[in-house]
């Protein structure tokens, strides 16, 4: 009986992407970013172009925390340092949870707009195009892992959104590694303030002692790669790597869609 279900619910969602993939041929929109019509039948509702533009994270960056070199650097860096020397002035005076973290683009312009789409009208899949860049990140990096988890939302927050979008990555990312996916190991125990923009301190304020693992969930010796859609501060990450290592995760990677590059003054 389940194995039914499992196969009817694998052939619905087929179904409904190929159905989605019709609707875009017979019936074309606009790009979500741009306006432009969408020529290619695709199920993510942005073009190519505007897909293309957004600033992926290369180069030399932060050995820990993963910020591009160009954000932070004045030219102080030696040249003679290798890029697993490099560390941007926050890294050299703070300690964070997670062992690393890696972004796939830089959060400005469309990507900004994106993120919204996703955070707010559940374009499942531009999670999923989330995802196989995320995925490719993974690889090129060598991050090794055993399970996936995403930064859990407050169940408040949740209830009124109806989704975590960070589920929304996350899920087709442990799919497509391969990975077991644990959404319900971490979960937020502290609501996020209503004030909409934070300070620095309040972001990091805001998330302190936030996050807990489940009571009853294995996470001993584990790897665990931590996926979220933005990297701001490293605040978030940060508070949840610190419940997971408590919990005796064996290390913690974080993984996000978007990073804002920032100079730390």
């Amino acid at each position: 009986m389940a194995a039914r279900f499992t196969f009817e619910k694998r052939v619905g969602a087929w179904l409904s992407g190929a159905s989605d993939a019709l609707a875009s041929v017979f019936f074309p929109a606009g790009c979500r970013l741009c306006e432009r019509v969408l020529v290619h039948a695709s199920t993510v509702p942005i073009c190519e172009e505007c897909l293309g533009s957004f600033a992926a994270v290369g180069g030399a960056v932060c050995r820990r925390c993963g910020q591009p070199l160009a954000a932070w650097s004045l030219g102080g860096v030696r040249e003679e340092q290798g890029p697993e020397d490099l560390a941007c002035p926050v890294c050299q005076t703070r300690e964070y949870g997670f062992d690393r973290a890696r972004s796939y683009a830089l959060y400005k312009a469309g990507l900004v707009r994106a993120i919204v789409l996703l955070k707010f009208e559940r374009v499942e899949p531009l999670g999923r195009w989330f995802a196989g860049r995320l995925a490719d990140v993974v690889r090129r990096e060598g991050l090794a892992a055993d399970i996936v988890v995403p930064v859990p939302l407050h169940r408040q927050r949740e209830r009124e959104r109806g989704y975590n979008q960070a589920d929304l990555i996350a899920k087709p990312l442990a799919r497509r590694l391969r990975l077991p996916y644990r959404a319900v190991l971490l979960v937020r125990t502290k609501p996020r303030p209503d004030k909409h923009i934070l300070t620095l301190e309040e972001r990091w304020d805001s998330v302190r002692g936030a996050f807990a693992t489940r009571p009853g969930t294995q996470v001993d010796n584990l790897r665990v790669l931590l996926v979220d859609d933005v990297m701001t501060t490293g605040a978030t990450l940060d508070a949840c790597a610190r419940a997971l290592r408590g919990a005796g995760a064996k290390s913690v990677i974080g993984l996000t869609v978007a990073r804002a590059a920032r100079h730390p003054s």
